[in-house]
């Protein structure tokens, strides 16, 4: 680390003092404060040192020549984030970025200062969803800080990978923000594997008929939607850092393996961005299905309405036709002692004459008007 604290030796019996932060194998490992998930101080990429909590890992790194601290945090309060602050001179922005979280993926430099965002993604194949989780790492002359604000990723894998890679590790805090980046988007495989199983799903119910269908593609779309948005600035990120290879005078190791994390980022992207555009597809040829069974259950409701309007007129007609006699029957079987008819010789065969008379005309006009 770049600074006159460290030009002083180291006291007599530090040596010492390490071995006693140091976890023994064979012993229970020490309880850390909450929020501190790991800490562990470096030199020549081999550690030296396993401080409890931060002051002592401050403490370490002012006793040790060309070390490097590596704290790794999760969801920290902000007394913890304010200590490291006023520790390593972070950025007064970046920090609040840290404590507040909900960043997309980005790259500062604030001086010597190097501030990253990655979103991580795991997908849980027990609810076929994605979960996502933000990543803030600090970088600077001596030191990464690394602050986690959900479970994904595994940093302690790579930290256990890069620790048995010594020779990568000596390389400083860059040779940690590029296995961690590795970890990300080798993370993202996964992920991708899931929602393309989840596609073939929904392509599947979505020619069945399943009702649910457009639900779970728009579920599928909002989760591809947010892969997207942790996925593609994180193309920017790598750019960037590629940008500053030669400024930097970046390590011709880190650069092969910057280069392997941004081609399979790429291949990343161009599949969730395949994802998306047949995800839209599907929801059109749902919503072409879907319209096709509304216009034929529509045409087998119109037919059903067709038949019964002609079921009513033909009773309508025939209750016509019925009623005329039964009007003319009550009229002459009112029994009124003072009615012309009743003593008329022929006023019987009037009487049905009429009857047949009219059911014969209403028969004739219902007939031409198609009701029978």
């Amino acid at each position: 680390m770049a600074d006159d604290r460290f030009a002083a030796p180291p006291p007599e019996g530090f040596g010492r003092r390490l071995d006693e932060h140091a976890v023994d194998a064979g012993a229970a490992e020490p309880e850390r404060p909450a929020g501190v998930v790991d800490s562990g101080v470096y030199v020549d990429g081999v550690r030296r040192a396993s401080p409890i909590g931060l002051a002592d890992t401050f403490r370490c790194l002012q006793q040790l020549d060309d070390a490097m601290a590596w704290i790794g945090l999760r969801r920290p309060s902000r007394e913890q984030i304010a200590s490291l602050a006023a520790e390593f001179q972070l950025p007064e922005l970046a920090v609040e970025d840290a404590i507040n979280a909900h960043q997309r993926p980005k790259l500062e430099r604030y001086d010597d200062t190097l501030f990253v965002v990655l979103r991580a993604a795991r997908y849980l194949d027990a609810r076929d969803a994605v979960e996502f989780a933000e990543l803030h790492l600090f970088l600077g002359p001596g030191f990464v800080i690394t602050v986690r604000h959900g479970g994904t990723p595994d940093l302690a894998a790579v930290r256990r990978r890069l620790e048995a890679e010594p020779g990568v590790l000596a390389l400083g805090p860059e040779a940690v923000l590029y296995a961690v980046l590795d970890r990300v988007v080798d993370g993202y495989a996964p992920v991708v594997a899931g929602l393309e199983n989840d596609i073939d799903e929904i392509e599947t119910e979505v020619f069945g008929g399943d009702p649910n269908a457009s639900r779970r593609i728009y579920e599928l779309s909002r989760e591809v939607i947010q892969f997207q948005r942790a996925a593609r600035p994180l193309l920017k990120v790598v750019e960037a850092l590629s940008d500053g290879f030669d400024r930097y005078r970046t390590d011709e190791e880190l650069r092969r393996r910057l280069r392997d994390v941004a081609d399979h980022l790429t291949q990343v992207v161009e599949r969730v961005d395949g994802f998306r555009h047949l995800l839209q597809s599907i929801l059109t040829v749902n919503a072409t299905l879907v319209s096709q069974v509304q216009n034929e259950e529509m045409r087998s409701l119109t037919a059903a309405s067709f038949e019964q309007n002609e079921e009513v007129k033909r009773v309508s007609a025939w209750a016509a036709i019925l009623f005329a006699p039964t009007l003319i029957g009550t009229v002459y079987g009112m029994n009124f002692t003072h009615m012309p008819e009743l003593g008329w010789r022929y006023g019987y065969l009037f009487a049905v004459a009429l009857m047949l008379a009219v059911c014969g005309a209403l028969y004739l006009l219902f007939k031409r008007r198609g009701w029978l």
